[in-house]
């Protein structure tokens, strides 16, 4: 419901989440090409089944609002970080592989702080 293009089926409810996360994975990946904020998930309502992101990814989605949110280019962030244009266009690659304490340092350097909660 968060995000109206992400429909998926399959024979089975585990083939029908796996088919969710690719197309979630492909929606965000559209959202944050067009500059537009990913919406924040709701809570599943009731027979609702989420789909769980990768920790990794869902921070990403979390920096790339950021950067969206307070108008902070790729360079800019580069800049800030003292680092290559390079190292944050991978550091903003939704398909690159990224360690968490990069994504926790350049939502740092925006002012904001990355918790990381068991539950």
């Amino acid at each position: 419901d968060d995000i109206p293009s992400v429909i998926a089926h399959g024979h089975t409810i585990a083939a029908a989440l796996d088919a969710g996360k690719i197309v979630l994975e492909a929606a965000i990946e559209s959202y944050l090409e067009d500059k537009k904020l990913v919406p924040t998930p709701s809570k599943a309502k009731r027979g609702q089944r989420g789909i769980e992101l990768p920790t990794s990814l869902a921070a990403k989605v979390l920096l790339l609002n950021e950067m969206i949110t307070q108008k902070v280019r790729p360079a800019e962030l580069a800049r800030m970080l003292n680092t290559t244009p390079q190292e944050v266009n991978r550091l903003t690659n939704v398909r690159h592989t990224t360690r968490i304490d990069g994504i926790a340092a350049a939502l740092q350097v925006l002012g904001k702080q990355l918790y990381v909660r068991l539950v």
